[in-house]
């Protein structure tokens, strides 16, 4: 499609578009913080465990690419 392989069509996706996605979910949880009237420290908590989420799926990443140069 448009000269690209599905290849670099799945990259793109899995980079941009998750990471797009995971911004737009930061958001929302920071709209329902604040539509809740959570407060400092329930918008810490909401945040801290979405952030866990998104650390160990980028970390997963991290660690793909490091092992991929041990291995070569």
């Amino acid at each position: 499609m448009f000269g690209y392989t599905e290849e670099q069509i799945a990259w793109f996706g899995l980079t941009f578009g998750v990471t797009a996605f995971m911004l737009y979910m930061v958001f929302i949880v920071l709209q329902l913080a604040r539509e809740s009237k959570a407060g400092k420290f329930g918008t810490f908590v909401l945040l801290l465990v979405l952030g866990f989420g998104l650390l160990g799926f980028a970390a997963k990443g991290l660690i793909k690419y490091f092992l991929a140069g041990v291995g070569e």
